[in-house]
């Protein structure tokens, strides 16, 4: 049976999405994922499942970019 087990739940303050990633371990074996699930308004979902490479090179864009925000009063603006 495959294991998959929550790493954290947030809520998105702009759009109300609810945020939950996930930890998915496959009885199968073969490599872990991380599904992000977003909840929208009710009942629609939208479900990613990324390998490890994927997440590493995704967070480090994420996290470039809000870096990159770190002293701008009006964030949500750069590049605009």
């Amino acid at each position: 049976m495959d294991q998959i087990t929550s790493l954290t739940k947030f809520r998105n303050p702009f759009g109300n999405q609810e945020i939950e990633f996930l930890d998915v371990r496959y009885a199968a074996g073969g490599t872990p994922m991380l599904r992000l699930r977003i909840r929208e308004r009710g009942a629609r979902f939208t479900i990613f499942d990324v390998d490890p490479l994927t997440a590493k090179f995704w967070a480090g864009e994420m996290l470039k970019w809000a870096e990159s925000l770190a002293g701008d009063p009006t964030p949500g603006t750069a590049g605009e």
